[in-house]
């Protein structure tokens, strides 16, 4: 009887990671795959809040963000742990480590009191053992998934990790695509918008070009923050960056896509007063298709090597100047290209032009 019982519940867990894998290749954009990811997951394991968010695979840095209760009352917290504190499972540290997934329990030896943001953070919020993944697939980071339990003894556990760990290039891959839903499309040059930050973050001023720019971002602000994540992310990478626990090859700068189509650049600088550090400025503009042609070749899946030929060929260079630049033979550059080109769906360097740098829909 007890072999049975296990056998279903296996069976159950089984075809719960196969509700997931479904939801992540639907083609959903952010919003509904988010939902479909979430409800599918709960089927699989029990969890108490999640955290979902959408990253730039160039910088690592959230694009769009989705807190649960209780985890949207400390959105600012976060952040700071993420980028500012020394901690475990940080999410770029996963993005670039071999393992994707990991838990607080196990990171810690058990001893959830070692991290500052149980200790300070999550244990005040009644939360105990949390699971992070990395959403990467083909060397790429779309996003991030932050699973997590009230507190209590009782954590996660390692079949649970393994179930995750299985299901995450099935969740990137459905991040990626729901991306490639969202393809800028450029239209008329409008002026920047700017977002001044006191140093707690609080917001000293907004443009009302920078609001206009920030009521087209798809994911809404969290509670108790009046602006998209992606501003306080850029804002918390700059001070990391400024007290060196930032990597100093990383920058405070992320790409948005945008309900309306044109993607968004924010780039965080400090600005200069008369007497001490002046307040964080935060720049919003409609990115140039040149800035996002690399994250949309990566969407479509190419390689390493596919993708440095096909920039390549977007800055007009010749078979021979990519052959010389990249240190490969011309026939290998030609059979790049082709791979480049079934995975985007053109026949010609012309197309790719015309799809990555267009000024039109398509």
């Amino acid at each position: 009887m007890a072999e049975q019982s296990q056998a279903g519940r296996s069976g159950r867990t089984q075809r719960a990671e196969r509700a997931v894998v479904r939801a992540c290749h639907r083609g959903l954009e952010v919003g509904q795959l988010r939902e479909a990811m979430l409800t599918s997951l709960r089927a699989v394991m029990p969890v108490d809040a999640a955290f979902v968010a959408t990253a730039d695979p160039e910088t690592l840095l959230f694009t769009g963000a989705y807190a649960e209760t209780p985890l949207d009352t400390a959105t600012a917290a976060f952040l700071d742990n993420e980028f500012a504190a020394r901690d475990v499972n940080r999410f770029a540290a996963l993005a670039t480590s071999r393992r994707h997934v990991s838990w607080l329990d196990d990171a810690t030896g058990n001893d959830r009191f070692a991290s500052p943001r149980y200790r300070d953070i999550m244990r005040p919020l009644g939360l105990g053992d949390e699971l992070r993944a990395a959403l990467v697939v083909d060397g790429r980071c779309w996003g991030y998934l932050c699973l997590h339990r009230q507190d209590g003894r009782l954590g996660f556990t390692a079949k649970e990790v393994a179930a995750i760990a299985r299901l995450v290039p099935h969740l990137a891959a459905g991040l990626r695509q729901a991306l490639l839903l969202q393809v800028p499309t450029t239209s008329d040059p409008d002026a920047p918008g700017v977002v001044l930050l006191n140093e707690d973050l609080s917001v000293l001023a907004v443009t009302a070009q920078a609001e206009h720019l920030l009521s087209l971002v798809a994911d809404p602000p969290p509670r108790q923050l009046p602006l998209p994540v992606p501003v306080y992310s850029v804002a918390t990478a700059l001070t990391a960056l400024e007290r060196g626990t930032l990597h100093e090859n990383a920058q405070p700068t992320t790409r948005i896509p945008t309900t309306a189509g044109p993607w968004l650049s924010l780039h965080a600088s400090r600005l200069r007063a008369q007497r001490g550090e002046g307040p964080i400025a935060v720049v919003i503009e409609r990115a140039q298709a040149q800035a996002t042609a690399p994250v949309l070749l990566s969407a479509h899946g190419l390689t390493v090597r596919e993708s440095d030929v096909a920039r390549l060929v977007l800055r007009g260079l010749s078979t021979t100047a990519i052959a010389d630049t990249l240190h490969i033979s011309a026939n290998t550059v030609q059979d790049h290209l082709k791979a480049v080109f079934d995975k985007t769906g053109v026949h010609s360097r012309r197309d790719l032009v015309g799809r990555f740098l267009a000024t039109t829909k398509h």
